[in-house]
């Protein structure tokens, strides 16, 4: 049986691969997004997942597994633009993108260690249904957060919930990938 980080960094590697591949597609054209529209694009994945579970069925030939990669991929932009602003044009090249990529997708990892140490795994005892939930909450936090541009009193800014909207979608692909093989 693989151990939790080796579970991760295999699903970790899947959503880069996927994002090293549209990269190449498109360049860095979501650099003109304002991390509100980043929000807004994760929100769509959101209430797709949300669909499907609800409804048992999608009419597109595409299961909750590749939005869940969305969510992981859009957060990782949204931490982008968050430290860098959004631009008016293309201004990053394929190396500096895949290093920013690595650099927020480490401090995300690091971060869900440190919880999953302190909680001891319970994720692994939740739904997948309530990581879609989870999500869309920490989703409505952040445009709350972006409606009083940017400041909280006591709570937790808009990185870290991305941070957590990507854990939440590795936790759910990890459940979708490994689950059936090991329990």
């Amino acid at each position: 049986m693989l151990d939790t980080k080796q579970q991760f960094e295999i699903v970790i590697a899947e959503c880069r691969s996927l994002f090293a591949k549209k990269l190449k597609d498109y360049g860095a054209s979501w650099r003109i997004l304002r991390p509100q529209s980043v929000t807004d694009q994760i929100l769509i994945k959101a209430k797709r997942i949300r669909s499907i579970e609800e409804k048992g069925v999608s009419l597109i030939d595409e299961g909750i597994a590749s939005e869940f990669i969305g969510i992981v991929n859009y957060g990782i932009i949204g931490q982008i633009q968050l430290a860098l602003g959004y631009a008016d044009s293309v201004d990053l090249d394929e190396d500096k993108v895949l290093e920013l990529y690595d650099k927020y997708m480490t401090q995300t990892k690091e971060l869900m260690y440190a919880k999953n140490h302190d909680y001891d795994e319970a994720w692994r005892a939740m739904r997948i249904s309530s990581y879609t939930d989870l999500i869309l909450t920490k989703i409505y936090r952040t445009k709350q957060i972006e409606e009083n541009k940017g400041e909280t009193i006591v709570s937790e800014g808009i990185d870290a919930n991305y941070m957590d909207m990507v854990n939440y979608s590795l936790f759910g692909l990890i459940k979708l990938k490994f689950s059936d093989k090991e329990e």
